[in-house]
């Protein structure tokens, strides 16, 4: 996993660092609130380890913007405050879970295990592909922090292309899936399809995700071989 940990106190955060990279987690650190903010904006972290007593702008701040940003990265709350208003606070804030100061390693590990199982499991609802993401049961599109509004057919054919993972979708295949078998479909009609889903998705973007196999079809990922 890709873990972000947000923890002023520098011994706190070294220990906690090389025991995730020892379990196999890469880790990243950030040592205040509007660093914490700048780093999930600008990547993509399987879990967020959340100190609430951080300089500047708090763990509950940094919860709440990241919440009302719709981040949807899992956060694990880090505090030595274990009052039930306080953890209550933490988790109205947009926490995943809260883990009190002093704690086992083994228990954050467990916890973390925990987080990212709830997390698979939501996956079968949702998609993600660099930083663009589809709900599937609210039916919602996300480019980074722009929501994008796709029509029923526009979001069958990206929800396909997204779960091809990067593999390159036939013409056949894709008209077959979005159309069905017996419509009598253009193929035209699937490349303008395209190229709306494309300005949609990719136009002003740095990094284009929908691309052309020519004379095959096409597939969806940040950087097709």
């Amino acid at each position: 996993m890709k873990i972000l940990v947000v923890e002023d106190e520098k011994s706190m955060a070294q220990v906690l660092r090389r025991g995730l990279e020892e379990d196999c987690h890469a880790v990243s650190l950030a040592a205040d609130g509007r660093s914490a903010l700048e780093l999930a904006e600008s990547n993509v972290f399987d879990l967020i380890l959340l100190d609430v007593m951080l300089p500047g702008m708090n763990g509950l701040e940094v919860a709440r913007r990241l919440r009302e940003s719709r981040q949807d990265t899992p956060i694990l709350m880090l505090t030595a405050c274990d009052a039930v208003p306080d953890i209550v606070k933490g988790l109205d804030a947009g926490a995943d879970d809260y883990l009190t100061k002093p704690f086992s390693f083994a228990v954050l590990l467990a916890r973390i295990r925990a987080l990212d199982r709830r997390r698979t499991e939501l996956r079968t609802h949702s998609l993600r592909v660099a930083d663009l993401r589809l709900n599937i049961m609210e039916r919602r599109v996300f480019r980074g922090q722009r929501e994008i509004h796709l029509t029923p057919t526009e979001f069958r054919l990206l929800e396909f292309l997204m779960r091809r993972d990067g593999k390159v979708a036939s013409r056949h295949a894709i008209l077959e899936a979005i159309w069905g078998p017996e419509e009598n479909v253009e193929e035209n009609t699937l490349d303008a399809f395209v190229r709306l889903l494309r300005r949609k998705v990719d136009e002003g973007e740095p990094v284009k995700l929908i691309h052309t196999m020519r004379g095959f079809g096409y597939c969806l990922e940040p950087d097709p071989q």
